[in-house]
């Protein structure tokens, strides 16, 4: 358990407390860490967010891009994920931008609530295009606890996250300066965003990205998965997209999902610069394949000058 500064004064009309600077391993990392630790919303349990603000940052200097990342626990600090396992994002996010390929940018990280995952990051419309009645059925009273929450996350992001992190920090809050990543499940909750919520995000990151639902090879969540993207899909080159997977775990079950998925981004004139899909041979289902090749969607996402198209 992160040990936040106990004194947490309320924000009239907020309803959450005001960040708090954390005072654990995460201080040690580049950059400043705070915690707004019960962000109550309309839609969705209340829970911890983190928020990362790169070094150096000045909101009497600077605005900023911002990346919001889905299992905000599992980020930064490895020492207190249930694992030891954490994507080191603030540390590679520093280290890009000192070294310049990395614009600066803000992180963002609502926790998951670990009884409500599958159910608020798998997408709901998923749901209206599997046609075993059978597996859907398993999907929403096994993984999901008898609902779906995915448009209720995806409206707490939109309605109430992005616009009370655009209240406290010197953001830039227009799409072009607003993306957001997740991997396996939160991978599935990225593109749901992108396609979803259009003209709030700039760009979307899925790693690792969990099509097949379930912990087994099928094929009715991938098949719902492209009945929805056929309909879904932002036109080509309308933002920024980087899709990915490894070789092994359940990253080597997602192999026929992905290339499926990429044949039909292709299909719709998805390519270069805008989308970029990649296979990392060896790589596992984890935080740490993660953090190896976070370097390069954050380049894509947020790099410190795009040339010009």
């Amino acid at each position: 358990m992160h040990l936040a500064a106990t004194a947490a004064a309320a924000v009239a009309g907020c309803g959450h407390s005001e960040p708090q600077p954390l005072r654990r391993a995460e201080a040690a990392a580049p950059g400043r860490h705070e915690r707004i630790e019960h962000f109550r919303s309309r839609h969705v349990d209340p829970r911890p967010v983190q928020v990362w603000l790169p070094p150096g940052y000045d909101p009497q200097r600077e605005r900023y891009a911002v990346l919001y990342m889905h299992d905000g626990q599992m980020l930064f600090d490895p020492s207190s994920t249930w694992n030891r396992k954490a994507w080191r994002a603030g540390a590679i996010a520093a280290a890009g931008m000192a070294s310049g390929p990395l614009r600066p940018f803000i992180i963002v990280g609502p926790w998951n609530i670990a009884a409500h995952r599958h159910a608020e990051y798998f997408p709901q419309r998923f749901l209206d295009h599997i046609a075993d009645h059978a597996m859907r059925d398993r999907l929403v009273h096994k993984q999901m606890g008898g609902r779906s929450r995915s448009d209720a996350y995806q409206r707490f992001l939109v309605e109430e996250l992005k616009p009370a992190i655009d209240r406290r920090y010197a953001t830039l809050p227009e799409r072009e300066h607003t993306a957001v990543m997740g991997s396996s499940r939160g991978g599935l909750a990225s593109i749901y965003a992108a396609c979803e919520y259009p003209a709030t995000w700039g760009g979307a990151a899925a790693l690792s990205t969990h099509w097949i639902g379930t912990y087994e090879r099928n094929a009715d969540a991938p098949a719902a998965a492209l009945s929805y993207l056929q309909q879904a899909l932002p036109p080509a080159g309308s933002m920024w997209l980087w899709t990915d997977r490894g070789t092994k775990g359940l990253d080597a079950l997602y192999d026929d999902a992905q290339a499926n998925v990429d044949s039909l981004l292709t299909r719709r004139g998805w390519a270069r610069p805008h989308w970029v899909s990649r296979v990392f041979e060896g790589a596992d289902h984890d935080e740490n394949a993660w953090a190896d090749r976070l370097h390069l969607p954050l380049a894509h996402l947020l790099p410190s000058a795009r040339t010009p198209q």
